[in-house]
């Protein structure tokens, strides 16, 4: 997923997942939210748009951003499409997505529900986005940790920085990447 900027500047998002599920609209059983979900949105949360695997349309405006970021969103990531990429930019909201259109949803998809476990829409990839999951994303892209291993990420994520920048400053010197990563990992 990309930043609206494609890889460049420096936007940043960190917080906890607030999932927003949306189907197909003919799955015609699938639930309805009983008020907007841009309206919903909890302060300092990330929001996590999932869009059906195959829809082109746009699930996510310049609209959504103003609102998200008056609720005090710190950002938004969409597994899809979005677009009003200039709206984002003035704003400067950060957003993350797989892809940038103009059409919107509303002739192929809707909203259905806040604040579930949500899968990728890349049949390649086996992963769930669970409500409280920590969202991060810079201009490398996006990762989700599991709420339920952050406390050990956070502990072992120090060591492997020291290690990092340990390597980087002996290969720098001439080390070759194997001596260094044998030395320090």
């Amino acid at each position: 997923m990309w930043s609206p900027l494609r890889q460049e500047g420096d936007r940043k998002l960190i917080g906890p997942a607030y999932t927003v599920k949306f189907v197909r609209n003919t799955q015609t059983n699938a639930p309805k939210l009983k008020e907007h979900y841009i309206d919903t949105i909890p302060k300092d949360h990330v929001v996590f748009i999932s869009a059906p695997h195959g829809i082109f349309n746009a699930v996510y405006g310049g609209l959504m951003s103003t609102r998200a970021k008056y609720s005090g969103a710190v950002g938004t990531v969409v597994d899809g499409t979005f677009r009003d990429l200039q709206d984002h930019r003035k704003l400067d909201y950060p957003v993350f997505a797989r892809n940038v259109g103009t059409p919107s949803f509303y002739e192929v998809a809707r909203p259905s529900e806040v604040n579930v476990p949500v899968k990728l829409q890349d049949p390649a990839l086996d992963v769930t986005i669970n409500p409280g999951d920590i969202i991060f994303g810079d201009l490398n892209g996006v990762v989700c940790v599991p709420k339920e291993v952050l406390s050990k990420i956070v502990d072992i994520l120090p060591g492997q920085v020291e290690a990092d920048d340990n390597m980087a400053r002996d290969i720098a010197q001439g080390k070759t990447f194997t001596a260094a990563k044998k030395e320090y990992r």
